[in-house]
């Protein structure tokens, strides 16, 4: 059977084959409704390559939910799904299955605690824990995954696109080469991890923000083309749009044409009562060139028209283009502020597409399931120390030490109280690894996981962009620089208690036989 139905693609059957198939033989051996617990993570932060991230920030949450607010099996997911037939031609879903899916295939059941969105995460650290009839929870998997890996990744991006910009606003651009519709959760990650504005329309008004965008090379080719040349394609913008004139000016020759036409424009509309907001430079060495822009806008009387530099940057390329121009301006002993306060940077492919770690490692691991009322710890044992997962129902603390700063994320069991003396922790996945906190450096314990989801809806109104950039911002602050650094980040700790790494290590010599 084909369908086109973009409601069966993005609907509940928008998950994978084997949580299906999975679920069947859940269902057959009577283990559907027992409940189990699931844990989201990521493995590593994301490396670039040249530079890498020592931190995380969540997003895609709200998407989420939303999504499980409306998902159900429909007649057309259950006829299609009666459909499928195995290498024998024998239907590969029978009845009984589908009635349940038609009856209780639903999260109404579920409950979700989750680190709220927006806020600075860890590697091995559960972001999410998934509590829920067996069948259900394993049909979810796909979808969460989908809606919280690449956004938190682009969240990430985008977070450390702002720390190097230094504070001057940077946009988001990269719609056109974004991953499909996929474009839209990017556009909304970004806003939430750094970035001042997005050129993508709908998700402008999503969230609130007024969409950005001036023209492309393409207007002044058109105006070339017609003979009239680019000091009239400049006029022609200027003049339906002459308080949010910012004018494109690498199309021919930046510093012979573009910038001595875009200031001629500059003028006529200043004789007319109205200012110009800026030019941008799109291609050859920005740093250079915003230098000596800014001196020929300085000469002709407009020392606070901005200078959006695109074209390729990243968080790195940010960096190294004020680097540069600090550099040429100590040189020459000058104060290099009134520049740098001018810049506006705008990110397309590099963010959109998070070049360089183009997947988050997150997973969706089950950590326990229950019987007879009692929760059973599970594991999974893997030659990759990352691989094994932190068992059992769980509560995460984050410490804060004598400075304020964020030390340490600590896991521990669901009914254990962190110790009222000194606190011994241990690595998440190495054995023998530990650290001794001292209880009096710490000033404060804080609770990260929040319930956000139970009987089949949010249990937390849904935040708005403010809100959720005011806790990237608070994290960030009380997190130490140098794990913040571009390069070469240092390592945030993210430990579990004794009992937790007891229980682990308990576990997997169970598994192994010894």
């Amino acid at each position: 059977m084909v369908t086109n139905s973009g409601r069966v693609r993005d609907g509940v059957l928008f998950t994978d084959q084997y949580q299906l198939t999975m679920a069947q033989l859940y269902f057959r051996r009577g283990l559907h409704e027992r409940r189990a617990q699931f844990d989201y993570y990521f493995r590593r932060y994301p490396d670039y390559g040249r530079h890498q991230a020592g931190y995380a920030v969540f997003a895609g949450l709200d998407p989420l939910l939303e999504w499980m607010d409306q998902v159900r099996f429909t007649d057309t997911d259950l006829n299609l799904l009666r459909s499928q037939t195995n290498t024998t031609g024998q239907r590969r879903f029978d009845d009984e299955f589908l009635d349940w899916l038609r009856d209780h295939g639903t999260f109404d059941e579920v409950v979700i605690k989750a680190v709220p969105e927006g806020r600075v995460v860890h590697a091995s650290a559960p972001i999410a824990v998934v509590q829920g009839p067996l069948g259900v929870v394993q049909i979810l998997e796909t979808s969460l995954l989908n809606h919280l890996n690449y956004p938190t990744l682009i969240a990430t991006k985008a977070s450390r696109i702002h720390e190097a910009a230094g504070g001057r606003p940077a946009l988001e651009f990269g719609m056109r080469r974004g991953p499909a519709s996929g474009a839209n959760p990017g556009g909304r990650a970004a806003l939430i991890g750094g970035a001042d504005f997005t050129s993508n329309v709908g998700i402008s008004h999503e969230m609130g923000v007024d969409p950005k965008g001036t023209h492309a090379h393409s207007m002044v080719q058109v105006f070339m083309a017609l003979g009239e040349g680019e000091l009239e394609a400049f006029r022609a913008y200027a003049e339906v749009y002459p308080d949010d004139c910012i004018l494109l000016v690498d199309t021919i020759d930046t510093l012979e044409s573009g910038i001595p036409n875009a200031i001629t424009v500059f003028e006529e509309l200043r004789a007319a009562g109205h200012e110009p907001v800026g030019i941008r430079l799109d291609s050859g060495d920005l740093a250079y060139l915003s230098i000596e822009a800014a001196a020929l806008l300085d000469d002709a009387g407009f020392e606070d028209v901005q200078i959006v530099l695109s074209g390729n940057l990243d968080e790195l390329e940010i960096w190294q283009i004020r680097a540069q121009i600090l550099d040429e301006f100590a040189r020459a002993g000058k104060d290099p502020s009134g520049l740098m306060d001018r810049l506006v940077y705008g990110v397309g492919t590099r963010l959109i597409t998070s070049q360089g770690h183009e997947a988050l490692d997150g997973v969706y691991k089950l950590v326990a399931i229950q019987e007879g009322g009692d929760w059973v710890p599970a594991i999974k044992v893997s030659d990759t120390p990352e691989k094994v997962p932190i068992p059992g129902e769980k509560q995460i603390w984050r410490l804060y030490d004598d400075r304020g700063r964020a030390t340490a994320d600590v896991i521990g069991m669901a009914d254990e109280a962190l110790p009222a003396g000194d606190i011994l922790l241990h690595h998440p996945h190495r054995v023998g690894v530990s650290r001794v906190i001292r209880r009096d450096e710490i000033t404060q314990v804080e609770d990260l996981l929040v319930e956000v989801y139970r009987d089949g809806k949010r249990v937390t109104p849904s935040p708005d962009l403010e809100e959720m950039r005011q806790r990237r911002l608070a994290d960030l602050d009380r997190l130490d620089v140098g794990v913040r650094r571009l390069v070469n980040p240092h390592i945030y700790h993210v430990s579990l208690t004794e009992q937790m790494k007891a229980l682990q290590l308990q576990l997997i010599a169970e598994a192994k036989g010894r």
